[in-house]
C-alpha cells in the first residue's frame, strides 16, 4: 500500500487544502485494498442497506462530480445524480454494487486527476456558478474543505465497514 503524508510540500494555502484532500482521497483508496468482490457490496450494517464499500467509493466521486462540476462550474449533473429523488437521494450508492469495486477506484482516480488541474487553474476566491441551498455563492476554498470534510467523514464509515466485514482495522 502506498501512502500519502498529509504534509504539504509548501505551505501556501492552496497546496495545504489540496494535500489534505488528497489525504483523505488516499485514505478511502486504502480502505478497500485486499477486499473481496463479495464483500465490497456487502451492507453489514442492518440500518444501513447502502453502506457499502462500493457505495461509500462511488458516493465519494460523485460528491466531487456535484461539488466540483455542478456546484462550482454551473454544469448539469451526470451520472446516477440525475436519478435522485427524495425518496432516493443517493443513486450512486444503491447502483454502486452493480459496479466492481477496482472500476469504481479508478473512476475516482481519474477524476480526483481531472479535478486537480481545475483547482489549480481557478483562484480559491472564485464564487461557485450555483448558489448553495441559503442563496450564498461559495469560494473554491470553500468547496475544498467542505470536500476534505466530506471525505473525512466517509472514512470514518469506510473504516467501521471493512472491519465489520473483515475485521480489517489500521488502514
Amino acid at each position: 500500500m502506498t501512502r500519502q503524508t498529509d504534509t504539504p510540500p509548501t505551505w501556501d494555502e492552496r497546496t495545504q487544502l489540496t494535500t489534505f484532500l488528497d489525504y483523505a482521497r488516499d485514505t478511502a483508496r486504502a480502505k478497500c485494498e485486499g477486499v473481496s468482490a463479495e464483500d465490497a457490496r456487502r451492507a453489514p450494517l442492518p440500518g444501513s442497506p447502502l453502506m457499502t464499500l462500493c457505495g461509500l467509493i462511488s458516493h465519494l466521486r460523485w460528491v466531487e462530480h456535484y461539488w466540483f462540476e455542478v456546484m462550482f462550474l454551473g454544469e448539469d449533473p451526470a451520472g446516477p445524480l440525475t436519478e435522485a429523488t427524495d425518496e432516493d437521494p443517493d443513486p450512486e450508492m444503491r447502483t454502486a454494487v452493480d459496479i466492481p469495486l477496482p472500476r469504481l477506484l479508478a473512476d475516482y482516480a481519474s477524476q480526483s486527476t481531472r479535478y486537480r488541474r481545475l483547482v489549480s487553474d481557478h483562484d480559491l476566491d472564485t464564487p461557485a456558478e450555483r448558489p448553495i441551498s441559503n442563496g450564498d455563492h461559495v469560494d473554491l476554498r470553500w468547496v475544498l474543505l467542505h470536500l476534505i470534510e466530506e471525505t473525512s467523514r466517509h472514512n470514518g464509515h469506510l473504516d467501521v465497514v471493512r472491519e465489520l466485514l473483515d475485521g480489517r482495522t489500521g488502514v
